[in-house]
């Protein structure tokens, strides 16, 4: 049914109708609820694109991925995080728009959103060191929250992350306090700022204990099964081998359980591997007893949150940025143990 026909069944004019239905003051109480059930009662949904055009909105949110991180669109981690925020947009009868771009034409791409007001705002993913799109999206004043921080960024913006750094400074301590001292780190794309605070959490762990740090149990990389499978059989390898492994994702713990139980090594006896963000909901740590140690975040609530502040700044444009830093629980699971 559309708006005409809403209308006719109703006895009422389309603007009548249509105000109602988007809380336009003049139309009294009695005419709203009234056009409300016959919606309900007739499964009336509004064009998205007539109703921005009503409110002078794009009732749109945008997802720029650069190329370069292309993978991130078939990482379970990110799809739980769209699941998320999209549940929100759907809520607040917001569409989302997601752009895949070459790295170098991703600032025109957010030029040519805000020329065209093709989005009410963006969500920023993967932000780096310094990031630059921290700046830019200021001068464009289009509205932004970012999924993470930016260090090195001055300017306050909107940001919702976890705290990486407690994560894994807890992680390590744990595995410390178990008795390993040997133990390796694989880590995301140190350029990338969440994995630059990863480093800070598990190297701050090991001065705590007095322990130095020893590059070659290091190793930052794309989160893949593959980088985790093969960083650990590299490490493992090693005269003085790690007894355990801290992991910046399921997936990269996936790939170091694979290369423990390929050198016939017992996960959880003789290496522990503690992993971070296990609440996915394709990828589940176990039933009842997680397979996996982990630091415990759900990327999907993050996504249900960041859209929520988002969308806060765009109804209302006055409000001072907003920061919400989540943190992540240690859940003990099977693929930790003491040291040998």
């Amino acid at each position: 049914m559309n708006l005409k026909e809403l209308s006719q069944n109703l006895g009422l004019s389309q603007t009548t109708v249509s105000r109602a239905l988007n809380g336009y003051p003049e139309v009294s109480a009695e005419t709203r609820k009234r056009v409300e059930q016959a919606a309900k009662r007739f499964n009336y949904r509004p064009s998205t694109r007539a109703k921005g055009l009503a409110t002078g909105k794009a009732l749109a949110i945008g997802h720029v991925i650069p190329v370069s991180t292309r993978h991130e669109m078939v990482n379970p981690i990110f799809g739980d995080f769209i699941a998320g925020a999209g549940e929100t947009y759907a809520r607040h009868g917001y569409e989302m728009i997601l752009t895949i771009v070459d790295d170098a034409e991703e600032e025109q791409i957010y030029r040519g959103l805000a020329a065209r007001r093709a989005v009410d705002g963006v969500v920023v993913h993967g932000p780096r060191m310094n990031d630059p799109r921290i700046a830019l999206l200021h001068d464009l004043g289009l509205p932004f929250a970012v999924h993470g921080r930016a260090s090195g960024c001055k300017t306050p913006y909107s940001w919702l992350d976890v705290n990486n750094k407690s994560a894994f400074e807890t992680a390590t301590a744990y595995l410390l306090d178990l008795g390993h001292q040997r133990i390796g780190l694989v880590n995301g794309l140190e350029g990338m700022d969440f994995a630059y605070r990863r480093r800070g959490g598990y190297e701050a762990a090991l001065a705590a204990k007095g322990i130095a740090v020893d590059p070659a149990l290091m190793r930052s990389g794309e989160m893949t099964e593959l980088f985790g499978y093969q960083s650990t059989q590299d490490m493992l390898r090693q005269n003085d081998a790690p007894s355990a492994i801290v992991a910046s994702s399921m997936i990269c713990a996936m790939g170091a359980r694979r290369a423990i139980e390929e050198m016939g090594l017992v996960l959880g006896r003789d290496v522990s591997v503690v992993t971070h963000d296990d609440v996915l909901s394709y990828l589940q740590n176990g039933t009842d007893t997680p397979i996996f140690t982990a630091t415990r975040s759900s990327v999907r609530d993050a996504g249900r949150e960041l859209a929520e502040m988002l969308l806060g700044s765009i109804t209302d444009p006055s409000q001072a940025p907003n920061t919400v830093l989540l943190e992540a629980e240690l859940i003990v699971g099977g693929s930790t143990g003491p040291r040998l």
